[in-house]
């Protein structure tokens, strides 16, 4: 699908299919008035008839409209003028963009950017645009052996409200476009399946990154962690006969001076849970929990896109977490690449046990600030369910930066406690710390955990076990938190 920017009038807009919003209660838009006159009050019967009332979300679709060159018009419902937020915006957008790539229409122009979303400006609603359309049409059927016959769609053209805006759409478009890119890598690695998409195949992807972005990449073998004592991974990826790998890429487009942001993924390519095996019950699930090497990746495709001079590097530790005759055990005893005794009191807490080595890694490269991404723990879903990403920090000025770059592109984040009450749950008899420290406050103490190995640094961490993926009829990953982390780094190059 190509996209573009233009500054055109509704009515003369000669594509297969334009789109404009009518609010509640039936209240035409701007270019929606603009057909109406044209159409002698055409739009206007059909609110007075009931057939659209403007509330948000719902469509209907028109056909030879008088007076206007498009061949169809598809109205979307705002819901009430005042309160058309950016909530309410992209869930227009979405509902206008599954109704344009459900039909025939080869080339659509969309006239929802020029909508006044509170203050954000024409280059954040026609990014929003782009990304979401982007995200309603992707789908997954690389694994069928008769995919889905391509849509019709081939062009979208964003109209902006005057030719002074179309500079600032054009820039709201590229990083619309770039972010969704990152979004389509992170889901497409999310839905491979697990016997695909190993740790080996994400180095590969690594591999492929670093090739089209000019990415420096550097993958460390089983060998390479032993020498380097990196006990803590290591003893996760003793159940798994594939080879685990330390992913390495590194994007130098700052000041050679510049200390560089470091995003750390958690990359559990499969997680049976170990020796602590979880239920069988959507165990299938567990593929996803390398959802944050995922948006790792899809992050720096972003930055490849949109070339952002800022200095980069991108850790993602990768292995399966699998039952074996090999396998860690409840009661082991691992020592970090910290140096750092952890008694396994639970197999299945091996995400921090794999972050805690790469944290540990990445201070060789002394990091301005180190952001860890992970679906971790189920506790976080309790406790934020699926609409918010749980953030941890030990420092207020980066937590506020992440929160104000989950508010600019609606990818949600809310800040929990990370008070220091809460590390004696980790204590241990019998080692520095153990992996759990029991039910209670379970996002909370996995952070605690970390933070233990993040002392030396400005650090962050992301639980994504919530919002990284969906469940249910709409399984599937949903790329988050790439926006987020792609605005943050947006913020830090001052873009």
């Amino acid at each position: 699908m190509e996209f573009s920017i233009k500054n055109i009038k509704a009515e003369k807009q000669r594509s297969d299919l334009i789109v404009v919003g009518v609010y509640e209660p039936k209240k035409l838009s701007a270019a929606a008035v603009a057909i109406d006159q044209v159409s002698n009050g055409y739009l206007t019967s059909i609110l007075k008839r009931g057939d659209m009332q403007g509330k948000l979300g719902t469509t209907l679709m028109l056909y030879s409209v008088p007076g206007v060159a498009a061949q169809r018009l598809l109205l979307v419902g705002l819901g009430r003028e005042r309160d058309l937020h950016e909530r309410e915006y992209r869930q227009a957008v979405r509902a206008a963009a599954k109704a344009v790539v459900g039909s025939t229409a080869g080339s659509t122009a969309s006239f929802l950017a020029e909508l006044p979303v509170g203050k954000r400006d024409i280059a954040w609603r026609v990014a929003q645009l782009a990304e979401v359309t982007r995200d309603a049409a992707y789908r997954f059927d690389r694994m069928k052996s008769k995919p889905a016959d391509p849509y019709a769609l081939s062009s979208l053209t964003v109209n902006v409200p005057t030719k002074a805006d179309l500079e600032q759409g054009e820039a709201g478009l590229r990083q619309g476009l770039a972010v969704a890119a990152g979004m389509d890598l992170a889901k497409d690695l999310g839905n491979l399946p697990p016997n695909v998409c190993t740790p080996t195949y994400l180095a590969e992807q690594a591999g492929e990154l670093a090739k089209g972005y000019g990415f420096k990449l550097e993958v460390l073998e089983r060998e390479d962690m032993e020498k380097l004592k990196m006990g803590a991974l290591l003893g996760v990826a003793r159940g798994s006969r594939q080879p685990p790998k330390l992913i390495v890429l590194q994007h130098n487009k700052g000041p050679k001076d510049q200390r560089p942001v470091v995003l750390v993924g958690k990359g559990i390519t499969f997680d049976a849970g170990g020796i602590s095996i979880k239920p069988s019950a959507d165990m299938d699930e567990m593929k996803y929990d390398m959802c944050g090497a995922a948006s790792v990746l899809g992050a720096f495709k972003t930055l490849g896109e949109l070339g952002l001079p800022i200095n980069a590097v991108g850790v993602i530790p990768t292995c399966e977490n699998l039952p074996d005759g090999n396998a860690v055990k409840p009661g082991d005893v691992l020592t970090s690449m910290s140096g750092q005794t952890i008694e396994v009191l639970n197999t299945d807490a091996e995400g921090r046990l794999i972050l805690c080595d790469a944290i540990t890694y990445a201070e060789r490269f002394n990091p301005a600030a180190l952001v860890d991404i992970a679906t971790l723990t189920g506790a976080c879903v309790i406790a934020l369910g699926h609409h918010a990403t749980g953030l941890f920090s030990n420092n207020d000025a980066l937590a506020k930066e992440l929160l104000k770059a989950s508010e600019d592109t609606f990818d949600r984040a809310w800040r929990m406690p990370l008070w220091e009450d809460y590390q004696e749950q980790l204590s241990s008899n019998f080692a520095d710390v153990a992996n759990i420290g029991g039910r209670a406050a379970g996002s909370i103490t996995a952070a605690c955990f970390l933070s233990r190995f993040a002392k030396k640094l400005d650090w962050a961490h992301l639980d994504i076990a919530g919002t990284a993926w969906k469940s249910g009829k709409e399984k599937g990953s949903t790329g988050r938190p790439v926006p987020l982390l792609a605005q943050f780094l947006m913020q830090r190059a001052g873009r």
